[in-house]
């Protein structure tokens, strides 16, 4: 299993329940049915356990996302990055077997991957804030 893919399906199913607000049996269903990549790497364990504790957490994750937000609202930042950022406040506070480094730097990748220019410096500032 590659945790790295199963951390990129879990950012764009987290977008998917913000953009389309179903409930993450059936973005997990489209997911596998629709996926233009191989998902066979993918851990759908981590997957579901990954978006049941986000779902549950949901209003710490995003106090600790407004926490360090500096004058902005989380209404504010884009669908990609509060996805990127909830999962990794979510590996960060409730997975311990991954370390914090770790979780930051994915995070930084996704957003690489998935966002603007500016947003991997973003993401690295909310998460860097939360360490100290």
């Amino acid at each position: 299993m590659n945790r790295r893919k199963s951390r990129e399906a879990t950012m764009k199913l987290l977008y998917g329940r913000i953009i389309n607000k179903g409930e993450y049996e059936d973005l997990i269903e489209d997911f596998k049915e629709n996926a233009e990549e191989n998902i066979e790497d993918i851990d759908f364990s981590y997957v579901i356990k990954t978006l049941k504790g986000i779902e549950d957490n949901i209003v710490e994750i995003d106090s600790e996302i407004e926490k360090y937000l500096s004058g902005w609202k989380i209404s504010r930042v884009s669908k990609v990055n509060l996805s990127i950022l909830r999962l990794a406040i979510y590996e960060i506070k409730f997975i311990e077997e991954i370390p914090y480094r770790v979780a930051v730097n994915e995070a930084i990748e996704l957003a690489k991957k998935y966002s603007d220019d500016k947003s991997p410096a973003f993401i690295n500032g909310i998460l860097g804030n939360m360490a100290k």
